[in-house]
């Protein structure tokens, strides 16, 4: 049972009671009655509004999901078309090197390659090399 049914309920209750108006106490039951009214008729009003609010929102979090995946480039079937293959290959794709200052051993990528120099993470030290060489200093 809503709020307005349960407010239409005890309106039905009070004028089944014939309360006299012109009295104290009748004329303080029918302004209850009144205002409860009043608050059910608000409470469905925002009721709807919230109703129409959600839609908005669902609708915009549809909008942000399909402009990250067109900004971002996220394919839904990612999850699904990537295995451990993929992540082999990736580590197939890393280079080392051996810092000449420290003799830390460097890690990186291609792309970290193709710029030609890095510096050493342990002791800052600015290390320069070739890709067309066989292997990076």
């Amino acid at each position: 049972m809503t709020i307005g049914e349960k407010v239409s309920y005890i309106k039905g209750l009070a004028e089944g009671l014939a309360l006299d108006e012109t009295t104290k106490e009748g004329k303080v039951l029918a302004a209850i009655v009144d205002v409860l009214g009043d608050i059910a008729e608000n409470l469905a009003e925002v009721d709807e509004e919230l109703d129409d609010v959600a839609d908005v929102m669902t609708d915009l979090e549809e909008s942000v999901t399909d402009l990250e995946d067109e900004v971002y480039g996220i394919d839904e079937d990612y999850d699904e078309d990537y295995d451990d293959d993929d992540f082999d290959e990736e580590l197939d794709e890393m280079y080392e090197t051996t810092c000449p200052k420290c003799g830390n051993t460097i890690r990186f990528d291609y792309d970290q390659a193709a710029n030609e120099q890095l510096d050493c993470p342990n002791c800052g030290a600015h290390l320069e090399f070739s890709l067309d060489d066989d292997d990076a200093e």
